[in-house]
């Protein structure tokens, strides 16, 4: 297909359809209200990606001077990564999308998935701080926020996770992440990138049922049938959302009275520490953990809860968490930097 008529396609393709305009219509405004001139989409060639490469790509059409770097993480994780990530990259190559390919040298191990997306994000947030890029785009969408409600409903997770995943979060102090398309239904995706692409990749590891998401996936038609529909669990993911916001607002209030930074430590007055309850306590850790490590990310809430019963303890001297030392220091909770 000619330049010209490669650009036509997919200036075009989502006008020749109501359902997919809309759509369109939808991440642009999302995208004016964000104005930056430079983005990163993380691409992985499913079907949800491919879309919104397709989806970024036909923005520039109408913000010229808005420009998109295409990235794909190949984590060498099965025999053919290789050559699918090629494959991907040549599928975009027909459409005059450069595709930058970048490989993860370290072995993983354990913890496959999360492991793998922590490597994703520092690999990306490298590359955008060099270039001077603060958002990245990632296509995470409708279905994905409902099975990581249920994923965490699972681990016995509070309100804050039960939200699920912010439109717009952090992955470190100087990039974000920002999932437009989290209103948006995986089958319309499938929709955009058979339309735009003609094809899209399936990666096998997502149907493999050792992966909590995987057996989470396939609860949905069983759910469904029962009249348990993955709309209205949305909608109240979104309810539970804004019932968050009134709670942030209430724990950061607590956060400026109660943790102190001095030098390398997080000190917490240990007596009012003790009056707070038990979210609040939990909420009151990950905070320090954060501030301390300049991370953004929860940790697992068991092992938050079993941190505070250890530390309400009557023998309690020290702990760890999160590569954190938690001890007492005179009428202080002190939480440091473990030293490895």
């Amino acid at each position: 297909m000619s330049r010209k008529n490669s650009n036509v396609n997919l200036k075009n393709g989502f006008q020749d359809y109501k359902d997919l305009s809309k759509i369109y219509l939808n991440f642009k405004k999302k995208l004016d209200l964000l104005s930056k001139k430079n983005y990163v989409v993380a691409v992985s060639g499913g079907p949800d990606s491919l879309a919104l490469v397709a989806l970024s790509k036909a923005y520039t059409f109408y913000k010229k001077k808005t420009k998109f770097s295409y990235i794909l993480i190949n984590h060498n994780l099965r025999k053919n990564s290789n050559l699918e990530a090629n494959q991907v990259k040549a599928l975009l190559k027909k459409k005059n999308i450069t595709l930058k390919i970048f490989q993860n040298k370290k072995k993983i191990t354990r913890n496959i998935q999360a492991e793998a997306r922590n490597i994703r994000y520092k690999i990306i947030s490298n590359y955008c701080k060099k270039n001077k890029i603060k958002i990245v785009l990632t296509a995470h969408n409708l279905e994905d926020q409902v099975e990581t409600f249920f994923m965490r409903l699972s681990r016995g997770s509070g309100l804050k996770g039960l939200s699920s995943m912010k439109p717009l979060s952090k992955i470190d102090t100087r990039v974000s992440l920002y999932r437009p398309l989290l209103d948006t239904k995986k089958k319309f995706l499938k929709k955009i990138s058979k339309n735009i692409f003609g094809k899209y990749f399936i990666d096998p590891s997502n149907k493999n049922d050792k992966y909590l998401r995987t057996k989470v996936r396939n609860l949905r038609r069983p759910l469904e049938k029962s009249g348990i529909k993955y709309d209205q669990i949305f909608k109240s993911i979104q309810n539970l959302s804004l019932s968050k916001i009134t709670l942030e607002r209430h724990l950061d209030e607590i956060f400026r009275e109660l943790i102190k930074k001095r030098n390398k430590e997080i000190l917490i007055d240990f007596k009012k520490y003790e009056e707070l309850n038990k979210v609040t306590k939990m909420a009151l850790i990950n905070e320090s953990i954060k501030k301390l490590k300049n991370n953004y990310y929860d940790l697992r809430s068991i092992k938050v809860e079993n941190l505070i019963k250890n530390i309400s303890g009557k023998d309690f001297k020290r702990a760890t968490l999160g590569g954190c030392i938690f001890f007492k220091k005179e009428k202080n909770l002190c939480l440091k930097i473990e030293k490895i």
